[in-house]
């Protein structure tokens, strides 16, 4: 399937996908970074299921606009469909991504070559997060709080209330 969109895509919007389950600092440093460098980005919450989120796309999805909502240029928008197929829906011919470590690597290459092959008018650009976020992420964020850890240092307040209120623990925010 080669997704050809009818008229060509905007180098000026990126999207930004994930399952942002939940959205994390190393998130938004690249969301603000990714915001300076296209004039409209979207962030793109994937439904995505199979990962049996936390969080459910919804939650995701208003979590993800209030701590974003300082960025005029930057939507935020729910999705469960292909991926290439939403991008070029959207008029985007940019799909940002995040690189934390070299082992993030070859799954995104493979994703970039892939999406390529699906809408060959859609680039992929990289981006790595600040060095204070390149260990972050929503995975161990969710295991440190299902552990009652402290996860004010690497979520908005808001990621942080919400992940208290799902795994019912006490809030000891300010020690650990």
């Amino acid at each position: 399937m080669n997704t050809e969109s009818p008229q060509m895509p905007s180098y000026r919007v990126a999207v930004y996908p994930g399952t942002f389950d939940p959205i994390t600092c190393g998130h938004m440093d690249l969301v603000s970074r990714g915001a300076r460098l296209y004039e409209r980005l979207i962030v793109a919450v994937a439904e995505s299921p199979h990962k049996k989120p936390l969080f459910d796309l919804e939650e995701r999805v208003g979590m993800a606009r209030e701590v974003l909502a300082h960025l005029p240029n930057v939507e935020v928008m729910g999705f469960s469909k292909l991926l290439a197929e939403f991008v070029l829906e959207q008029g985007s011919g940019v799909l940002l991504r995040g690189l934390r470590a070299v082992s993030d690597f070859e799954y995104e290459f493979q994703l970039a070559s892939m999406n390529r092959h699906l809408a060959r008018q859609v680039e992929t650009v990289f981006l790595t997060p600040a060095e204070e976020f390149s260990f972050v992420s929503a995975s161990l964020v969710k295991e440190i709080a299902r552990l009652n850890g402290n996860v004010a240092k690497f979520v908005h307040p808001s990621v942080r209330t919400a992940l208290i209120e799902r795994f019912g623990v006490g809030d000891d925010a300010e020690s650990g």
